[in-house]
């Protein structure tokens, strides 16, 4: 055997353990054995061995000696001779550094693949084998294109991609993450599972023959590609923390599909799974608290039990569901000084009923990468919170198929990216697959291209954009009998000069409808720049979402009116950071995004995106890359409150129409107003804490210390007294949460803030009656009639002989004679104005019994009546 140095494993998070020989759901360590014959050689240990043969075979056996995965190949991947993999091997059996023994396999490389070398060295401990390769070569050499072939034999079910998190808390302040600390690729067979573990892996160059395994770079210039394989019969983190003899792991579930459920009192559980790293049993306390969206603490547990070594402890906590609303819930391991910890969302959200159809304008931006736990679960949630339109669907493409959103009666667009770098057969060529692909698909739009507007906010690319896309898709189009509807490509924020450039070109009449995405930073929805401040830097205010929406319809007013796309619109909830909205800010701001969108007649917006992570690298944690938290759902498929919201727009504007602005005379005081088929509906907020969002930061330090979801960050509030339509009025927040208000006499008094809040039940187009007030016989009521306001009084004559009856009022008096006994009389006031003050009422009444008159005197207090409509102009 000849010995051979042993590589130090260094990995990020737990993986910069040491691996601890027969740890993994055994109590003690068991002995490891070698053999070689006829050109195979053989580690095996407690449940696992290693069979390498000759031609680069290895094998990885269970405990029974039954394979569960080969594979004989190693990929390398270098900019000059491209993708070259071995094409032969042959094993040896090594004594490693500290005396054990070990497989070494060294490969065979094609001629093409130059002076690159190639080796491996495997080795086993109790259920868990150990493989790196060891790649030498030239500076070319690409190390994020290794990958390493393996075949899983007779799995029980497809393998799973299972990303390995770390929640921490953030040494600068703020709130808690999300860290990825490996990758696992998982198969099972019944109750066993086999766990290839990595420090980075990406699922979209995985498949089942091969799994991504990027190189590091070493000292001597080499590269080292290493995974870790295990096998368990516990979950993937739990077999992450044991196999790498970490201290204390924690992982939390649910049995709801993204941890909703429907109905206020019904039992929420989840259940938490403990796993004990170390070599030596010891007592863990687990605890947990639940918190709703204003920090009320709902629930809180500790117990403890004491974990032997290398196992795992399941503890399942529960509550009552609150009604409709999101709740953190954050579970806590703790044994020593050694703390473990992880959270997510506890969801209420009842059915909501949407009928607007292909008249919606609710869509989701991109297509349904990650069907977590299953497609229909799914779509039944997209179609649960009012998702509509699906922007890119078609067959052989990323997602789901056409077909599947036909038969739920959801409609679906396609974007596909041209080049505009081709020569002018290549562009037509290009032009005539993909409208191709578009009709067969069956878009009703197809969206040529996305974001091909750089460099921002210059206008340059205008004219290759007409010319190597749009133009031969319109001219290919024109001659089909019902081609899709066209959309420019959605461009990168509302790049003016880009728009100005295309219409001079003659782009604006080869459209039917117009695409952007307007990206923003850390201002409110409704925030406008000021004229000249549209810098267009990763920080610069030309990222906003309203100002660059009026900028788009006055060149509208200008050009002619085409459909407003939005075909992706943002709320990134990137912890710490002052660019990104907090969690709460982003609620907020998804419900005034989709409010301006619905007022300013936008024919659709597309959110972008359903989950957090991103396609090719699913529920990865990226606590740095904005791009991996623009979902309406957390890495673990639980709800963000951002999908509340969004579920909160769609339900409320389903069938909406636009009244107009309203105006107040604080000018802080911002408000929309609608009409649906529930009555009008309006959104009201303040400014009065200004347009920037997470303003104390240091422009310097991206770093932001983000609060706490149930932290309110609007000091300013603002008391607006209203009249409402009725004697009742609702209010509900951002995410959905509705509240009585309290109405005396048809006026109710509303608080306002910078969270924008949707009112049912108000009269701000103006009242057409006051309140009722009655006092004894007599009734008085102000009305909004075509004249003006008047004071209706009614008095009737209680008795049973006649009556004569005098009624005085602050705006006149009439005296009314020989009303009969049971009878009323009714009589309006004109008041000479658009509104009245409280004032009183009388009634005086004189019976005449036989010649004995008989006198009564009766009074009504009513309060006041403002007939005005708030609506601007």
């Amino acid at each position: 055997m000849t010995s051979t140095e042993r590589s130090g494993i260094s990995r990020r998070g737990f993986l910069g353990a040491t691996f601890a020989a027969g740890v993994l759901l055994v109590a003690e360590p068991s002995p490891i054995r070698a053999s070689a014959a006829a050109g195979d050689v053989s580690l095996s240990a407690g449940g696992i061995s290693i069979l390498a043969s000759v031609g680069g075979r290895i094998a990885i056996r269970n405990g029974s000696s039954v394979i569960r995965s080969q594979g004989s190949k190693f990929q390398i991947k270098d900019s000059v001779a491209g993708i070259q993999l071995s094409t032969g091997g042959t094993p040896s059996l090594v004594t490693l550094a500290d005396g054990s023994p070990g497989i070494r396999m060294d490969y065979v490389m094609p001629a093409a693949a130059g002076a690159v070398s190639v080796y491996g060295l495997f080795w086993v401990s109790t259920n868990h084998a150990h493989l790196e390769w060891h790649v030498s070569g030239p500076s070319t050499l690409i190390p994020d294109g290794f990958l390493f072939s393996r075949a899983i034999l007779t799995p029980s079910e497809p393998d799973r991609f299972v990303p390995i998190t770390d929640w921490v808390r953030d040494a600068g302040g703020g709130i808690p993450y999300e860290e990825t600390a490996g990758i696992a690729h998982v198969s099972s067979w019944g109750a066993q599972h086999g766990m290839f573990l990595l420090e980075r892996s990406k699922q979209a160059w995985t498949n089942s023959t091969w799994i991504h395994s990027p190189g590091v770079l070493q000292a001597d210039g080499s590269y080292l590609s290493q995974a870790e394989f295990f096998f368990s019969d516990t979950r993937p983190s739990a077999t992450a923390t044991i196999g790498t003899s970490r201290q204390l792991g924690v992982e939390i579930w649910t049995d709801q599909a993204f941890n909703i459920w429907e109905t206020a009192g019904e039992p929420m559980s989840l259940t938490a799974l403990v796993a004990n790293g170390s070599d030596a049993a010891r007592d863990v306390e687990l605890s947990w608290w639940v918190r709703d969206y204003d920090g009320t603490v709902l629930a809180t547990e500790a117990l403890v039990a004491n974990v032997a070594a290398a196992s795992t402890w399941q503890h399942t906590f529960s509550l009552p569901a609150p009604a409709q609303g999101i709740a953190l819930a954050e579970v806590s391991a703790a044994s020593g000084a050694d703390v473990a910890f992880a959270r997510t969302t506890l969801t209420v959200l009842p059915p909501q009923q949407h009928l607007a159809g292909e008249a919606s304008m609710f869509g989701i931006a991109n297509y349904p990468w990650l069907q977590v736990p299953s497609a229909a679960a799914l779509l039944d949630l997209w179609q649960k919170v009012g998702i509509n339109w699906v922007r890119i669907a078609y067959e052989g493409g990323p997602g789901l198929p056409p077909s599947a959103f036909d038969a739920r009666g959801m409609f679906h667009n396609l974007e596909l990216q041209p080049s505009l770098e081709v020569s002018d057969t290549d562009a037509a060529n290009w032009a005539a697959t993909n409208l191709a692909t578009a009709v067969a698909a069956g878009a009703r739009y197809f969206e040529v291209g996305n974001e091909l507007n750089r460099p921002f906010n210059t206008g340059v690319a205008a004219q290759a954009y007409i010319d190597k896309a749009l133009r031969p898709v319109v001219d290919q189009a024109a001659a089909l009998p019902a081609p899709p509807k066209i959309l420019n490509n959605g461009l990168a924020g509302m790049d003016k000069p880009w728009v100005e450039n295309f219409h001079a070109a003659g782009g604006w009449d080869l459209i039917d409808g117009f695409a952007y995405h307007p990206g923003r930073g850390n201002f409110t929805p409704d925030y406008v720049p000021p004229a000249g401040d549209w810098e267009a830097g990763p920080t610069g205010s030309y990222w906003n979402f309203y100002g660059g929406l009026l900028q788009l319809k006055e060149l509208m007013a200008e050009y002619g009116e085409k459909e407003i796309w939005l075909t992706e619109a943002y709320a990134c909830t990137r912890p710490n950071g002052w660019w990104n909205d907090t969690y709460r800010h982003a609620a907020e701001n998804v419900l005034l995004t989709l409010a301006l969108a619905k007022a300013e007649g936008v024919r659709a917006v597309c959110w972008y995106q359903f989950h957090d992570s991103v396609l090719g690298q699913p529920q990865v944690a990226d606590p740095e890359n904005g791009e991996y938290h623009y979902g309406l759902m957390n890495r673990d498929v639980s709800a963000k409150p951002s999908l509340l919201a969004y579920a909160t727009a769609a339900r409320v504007f389903d069938q909406a129409d636009f009244l107009g602005w309203l105006t107040f005379d604080d000018p802080d005081l911002k408000g929309l107003l609608f009409d649906t088929p529930e009555g009008e509906i309006a959104v009201l907020w303040s400014r009065a804490d200004g347009y920037i969002l997470n303003p104390d930061h240091d422009p310097d330090d991206p770093h932001f210390a983000s609060p706490e979801v149930w932290i309110d960050p609007w000091p300013t509030k603002t008391n607006v007294t209203v009249s409402t339509a009725g004697d009742s009025a609702t209010e509900f927040d951002s995410i959905g949460r509705s509240r009585a208000l309290t109405v005396s006499g048809r006026i109710t008094t509303l608080v306002l803030d910078g969270a924008p809040r949707i009112f049912q039940g108000l009269a701000l187009s103006g009242p057409t009656e006051g309140a009722l007030w009655t006092s004894g016989p007599v009734t008085a009521q102000a009305r909004n009639v075509a004249t003006g306001v008047v004071l209706a009084v009614t008095v009737t004559n209680t008795g049973t002989t006649p009556a004569d009856i005098r009624i005085t009022t602050p705006f006149g008096e009439n005296k009314f004679t020989k009303v009969p006994g049971g009878a009323s009389v009714a009589q309006e006031y004109p008041t000479g104005g658009a509104g009245i003050a409280a004032g009183q009422v009388t009634a005086a009444v004189y019976h005449w019994n036989d010649g004995s008159p008989r006198y009564s005197r009766h009074t009504v207090d009513y309060g006041s009546f403002d007939s005005r409509s708030w609506l601007a102009g």
